[in-house]
């Protein structure tokens, strides 16, 4: 084991170059420097110094060696002086032994304060790292009044993983990473949500020095080129065929592959002929997903040049943008003949073309072999970085006793989330239908599958199977559970948080999806199953949706060629994200930013009280839906004495004279028909609620009618209209929810809280105003009266 604090005699590289002086060239260099005043003399001894080592040292140059070429050309700084170019604390870390051993995190290294490490960072390579870090994640230049002065960094290791070679007894290589963590970060996270993204900084070893640990270099990080090595692209890809078959072949995990071919109607770009033609039956082909930055290009396909761009040659790469160009030039590197491209293969100002196109993402994206996300840009006139040279960062690497320790970008989903490209609404779609996708980020490009994200500073795919570190799970997965509303579900909190040029696209950005969901899950037709973005199938589930309430209340603008608004029940009527989250935000006071948190599990709906269910469509005529009942015991932990002990919801065929339209009552599209219950509560401003200006929707209480009145239920209401003292309810369904806590009785409940919207009046119709959750025993004590609901 050869230690990395070299003497004069010791090798410097494994068998590229060799050492044999007593005294080393910096060491010569100091003692001038000691001894020699004014620039001039100065100048004078550092050229003899360098004539003098590379004419009489004992050095020899391995020209063929890459490792050397490179580090003469990348690295900040080198040099054999140990504790050279490190403040005092860094240089009494043994940053040999802590790669060697480990640290345990409970057994975790301060460092220094941040503040004074980015001061450092002129004079400290190893304090350059972190400050390299903290500046390309948190953005510091775009908020330079953030105090950082509390923040406290401290390191410890974590593993990289674990090789088990050919050998007997095996042998097994454990490496580490060094993992910097930073204390007192809550109160910045509060003022800044953007800086939760940033993750900690892992710092890795490089390849080159594995030897010095007797260490193989598959778990180390090699050096990322320039340019992106289409080898190691064309390799992944052969990794993913042998490795996973057909499971990467299908649209999903769940079902069979989609054996339906792309519609007739569907063109691609032939980078061969440079022409767009008719997509080739079972023709393989490259997708790309990429950011417009606006509307009105001039290197749109319309009617106008349609013709022009299906001859061989039409299509002129002049005028098209630096993405596209570049996403052309990947493909014919890759050996590839087709590419589909919206802004090509689609055209622009053909509403029917477009409908027919949009209307089939789903097998435009899934279908395709590979999928390129340019998640480097903002706009398609930016290049993919690494396409071409000098189009992204370069990697950052210091020297620190004697080793190579590099500052490993962000993950892919962190680097994701940094992204431009994650931003925007029509991208969510094009990632999540896509089986295979090669990320092309500012720092280096990812490559991910069903299975296996791979990338260009790890190693570790020739000999490491998908549970090792390196790995890292998928940025999304579709569906993302074998529940088809929980699929949904994730689906639109990710689409409704993104943006959108245009505002009335929401529903289609996200037609793809529900498609999908439709075919994989055996929903029936898309279009009976979805209706504004809503599941209709799910519809008790699917209602129980509620505002983020940093957004205001505000509606879309109308798409075109409608003349009448979107439901008021139906998520895509408001700008802005939603989210389904656990019936305990109802129920306890949270702080602000309990927002953030994200509930994975539906809501815990147990028992549909509506049914059946009936909705106006596009031609005015009503239709009943078909909603799929849920089924669980109903256990009523506490009784109220004197009162009912469970709700029961009015039952029966609705007569259709009651739904049936008159010259007085015309139904407006969307308009959804039940029958339920409806009851009139007080309303207050839940007490412990703050008010902010940056907050659009608040805790309301629901008080009972008795004297005192008392706390019955919580509901989530806007804040930026004038609400009534009480509002009429109506109820949806039973909750599932374990552990309800009645604060003014200081008593627990167990499924016995209704879902309830409450609701305003217009005319003879509905609108939602808000969501909450009352108690049963109180709902049965209102004297709630049966309603014919025409909820718009």
């Amino acid at each position: 084991m050869v230690h990395p604090s070299f003497s004069a005699t010791q090798p410097c590289y494994h068998g590229s170059v060799t050492r044999s002086l007593i005294l080393s060239p910096v060491s010569a260099y100091s003692l001038a420097l000691a001894g020699i005043t004014g620039g001039v003399a100065l100048g004078v001894w550092v050229l003899w110094l360098v004539r003098t080592y590379k004419l009489k040292s004992n050095v020899t140059f391995d020209e063929s060696s890459p490792l050397l070429r490179t580090d003469l050309q990348r690295d900040h700084a080198t040099t054999s002086d140990n504790k050279a170019l490190l403040c005092s604390i860094c240089a009494n870390l043994d940053f040999y032994q802590i790669f060697l051993n480990g640290i345990p995190e409970t057994e975790d290294i301060p460092l220094d304060n941040l503040s004074s490490i980015l001061r450092k960072s002129y004079q400290c390579n190893f304090c350059r790292l972190v400050s390299f870090h903290v500046r390309r994640t948190w953005m510091l230049d775009k908020f330079p009044h953030v105090d950082i002065s509390g923040i406290e960094c401290r390191m410890f290791t974590k593993g990289c993983g674990c090789l088990q070679l050919a050998s007997y007894p095996p042998s097994k290589f454990r490496c580490y990473r060094l993992y910097v963590t930073m204390e007192g970060l809550e109160d910045i996270w509060k003022r800044y949500p953007a800086f939760r993204i940033a993750g900690a900084l892992n710092i890795h070893i490089m390849q080159e020095d594995a030897f010095k640990f007797g260490r193989p270099t598959d778990l180390h990080c090699r050096r990322v080129k320039n340019t992106v090595d289409i080898n190691m692209v064309k390799k992944w890809i052969k990794l993913c065929h042998a490795s996973h078959g057909d499971i990467c072949k299908s649209l999903s995990r769940i079902g069979e592959h989609d054996k339906r071919k792309l519609p007739g109607f569907v063109r691609v770009v032939d980078v061969v002929l440079m022409a767009v033609v008719p997509a080739p039956s079972g023709c393989r082909y490259v997708a790309l997903s990429y950011i417009w930055g606006g509307i009105g290009a001039e290197y749109w396909t319309t009617k106008d040049n349609i013709a022009e761009r299906g001859k061989p040659g039409g299509l002129s790469t002049a005028k098209l943008p630096d993405t596209i160009t570049d996403s052309i030039l990947f493909v014919r590197q890759l050996g590839e003949r087709y590419i589909w491209i919206d802004a090509l293969c689609i055209i622009q100002d053909d509403s029917q073309d477009k409908f027919a196109q949009i209307h089939d993402m789903d097998l435009v994206y899934g279908l395709s072999y590979l999928t390129v996300i340019a998640a480097g840009g903002t706009t398609a006139r930016d290049p993919l970085p690494g396409c071409r040279p000098q189009t992204r960062t370069q990697q950052h690497i210091e020297v620190v006793q004697g080793l190579h320790v590099y500052a490993a970008p962000p993950r892919l989903k962190e680097a994701l989330a940094l992204s431009a490209w994650n931003t925007r609404c029509w991208t969510y779609q094009e990632c999540a239908l896509s089986r295979r996708r090669i990320y092309f980020t500012e720092h280096q490009v990812y490559f991910e599958c069903q299975f296996d994200v791979l990338c260009e500073d790890v190693i570790a795919e020739s000999k490491c199977d998908s549970t090792n570190f390196l790995k890292y799970s998928r940025a999304e997965n579709f569906p993302q559970s074998l529940d088809p509303f929980a699929s949904y579900m994730m689906a639109v909190k990710q689409c409704a948080r993104r943006n959108l040029t245009v505002e009335s696209d929401i529903v289609d950005a996200l037609t793809g999806v529900t498609n999908a969901l439709a075919k994989a899950f055996g929903l029936g037709d898309p279009d009976r199953a979805f209706r504004y973005g809503m599941m209709l199938t799910d519809l008790h589930h699917a209602l129980l949706w509620q505002h983020n309430p940093h957004i205001p209340r505000t509606r879309r603008s109308l798409p075109d060629g409608c003349s009448l608004p979107w439901p008021s029940w139906a998520w895509a009527t408001w700008c802005g994200a939603v989210d389904y989250m656990s019936e305990h935000r109802y129920l306890l006071t949270y702080p602000e930013d309990a927002w953030l948190v994200d509930y994975f599990a539906k809501p815990s709906v147990v028992e549909m009280f509506v049914d059946p269910w009936y909705i106006v469509d596009h031609s005015g005529i009503i239709l009943q839906l078909d909603v799929r009942r849920g089924s669980r015991r109903v256990v009523l932990i506490r009784e109220t004495e004197g009162e009912g002990s469970t709700y029961s919801s009015p039952g029966g065929i609705i007569d259709p004279t009651e739904i049936t339209p008159d010259i007085h009552r015309v139904l407006d599209p969307g308009t959804l028909i039940f029958r339920t219950t409806s009851s009139h509560f007080a309303i207050a401003r839940r007490r412990g609620e703050e008010s902010h200006p940056s907050i659009h929707h608040g805790l309301f209480d629901i008080l009972s009618a008795s004297s005192p009145p008392t706390w019955v239920g919580t509901a989530v209401l806007p804040l930026d209209v004038a609400l009534p003292t009480s509002l009429e309810f109506i109820v949806l369904s039973r909750t599932g929810i374990l552990g309800a806590y009645d604060k003014e009785r200081i008593e627990y409940y167990q499924e016995c809280l209704l879902h309830v919207m409450a609701v305003s009046q217009n005319g003879n119709l509905m609108e939602r105003v808000g969501l909450g959750v009352i108690h049963e025993t109180a709902w049965i004590a209102s004297g709630a009266e049966e309603k014919i609901v025409f909820l718009r």
